[in-house]
C-alpha cells in the first residue's frame, strides 16, 4: 500500500522513517544523539509522524506503523510480537502429535512453528525458510522445505516449482498467515489441506485488503487476538468459521503493556 501521505517531513523525519522500516523501534534519546538535537525536538517530529500515521507512538520512543510499506523483514518482527506469540502459541494447541501440516509465509505463522517444540511425529511442509530453521533441528518431527526461488524480504520459498511440490502432498492442517492469503502457493496450500487455520492479529484489519472476505469460506479456524469488528464476526459466522481469541493483554502495538508514550 502506499504510504500515508505528510504535509511536510524535514530530512531529520526521513531519516527516521528510514531508521523505522529498517529496525522496526526508535528510542527518544537515542534518536537526540544520533541527530545532536534536543529530547524535546525528537518529540516533535515523533509526535508529528504520529499524527500522520506513519508511526506509533510507545514508552521511550516510537514503533513502525504496521501499514507502512517497505518494512524490513526484522521490523516486521516487531509489530504487534506479543500478540502474534500468543496467537502462534493457541495455533500450536490445535495441532495434535503426529499430524501432517503446511506451514505457509509470515511472521505470526513462525511464532506457530515456536511453539510446535513440544509435539512430537509431526511432518511439517512450508516454504518459509524460518520456519524450516526453527523446527529442523527437532529430531521429533520430520521437515521438508519447498524447492522454488527464495524471496530475499522475507526467506519466502516462491514460484511455479514451489506450487507443484505443494501439490503433491495431502496434509491434515495447514497454518496460513493472512498476508498471504491470495497469492498462488497459499491457494495450493488451502486446496490440499483437509482443514485451514488462519492466523493474524487484529493490526492486519488497518492495512489496505488484508484478507479477501470470500476466502473466509476456506478458512476452518481463526485465531487473532482479536476480532476488530462485529462485521468480521458476522463473516466468520457466515461462514462456520470458528474463531480463536487470545486477548491483546492491554499491551501496545510493540508488545509493551501498560505503559503510556512520552
Amino acid at each position: 500500500m502506499a504510504e500515508p501521505a505528510l504535509k511536510a517531513v524535514n530530512s531529520r523525519q526521513s531519516e527516521i522513517l528510514a531508521m523505522l522500516r529498517q529496525f522496526g523501534r526508535v528510542g527518544v534519546e537515542e534518536l537526540a544523539t544520533h541527530f545532536g538535537v534536543t529530547l524535546q525536538t525528537i518529540r516533535r517530529d515523533l509526535n508529528e509522524l504520529s499524527e500522520a500515521k506513519v508511526l506509533v507512538r510507545v514508552h521511550g520512543g516510537a514503533m513502525i506503523a504496521s501499514g507502512v510499506a517497505n518494512l524490513a523483514y526484522e521490523a516486521r518482527q516487531l509489530v504487534a510480537h506479543q500478540s502474534k506469540r500468543r496467537i502462534g502459541e493457541a495455533a500450536a494447541r490445535l495441532v495434535p502429535d503426529n499430524a501432517s501440516l503446511f506451514i505457509n509465509i509470515g511472521t505470526t505463522t513462525e511464532e506457530v512453528a515456536k511453539a510446535l517444540g513440544g509435539h512430537s511425529g509431526l511432518l511439517v511442509i512450508t516454504n518459509n525458510l524460518h520456519v524450516a530453521n526453527e523446527l529442523y533441528r527437532n529430531a521429533a518431527m520430520q521437515v521438508i522445505v519447498t524447492g522454488g526461488s527464495i524471496r530475499q524480504g522475507d526467506g519466502a520459498v516462491v514460484g511455479a516449482v514451489t506450487v507443484a511440490q505443494i501439490e503433491k502432498f495431502r496434509v491434515d492442517l495447514a497454518i496460513i498467515g493472512a498476508s498471504a492469503i491470495d497469492a498462488e502457493s497459499s491457494h495450493a496450500i488451502i486446496e490440499h489441506a483437509r482443514r485451514v487455520v488462519l492466523v493474524a492479529d487484529s493490526s492486519k484489519f488497518s492495512r489496505s485488503a488484508p484478507v479477501k472476505i470470500a476466502n473466509f469460506s476456506d478458512i476452518d479456524i481463526f485465531v487473532t487476538d482479536r476480532l476488530p469488528s462485529d462485521e468480521i464476526a458476522d463473516v466468520c459466522r457466515r461462514y462456520n468459521v470458528e474463531v480463536i481469541e487470545t486477548g491483546d493483554g492491554g499491551e501496545t502495538e510493540s508488545g509493551e503493556a501498560g505503559r503510556p508514550p512520552e
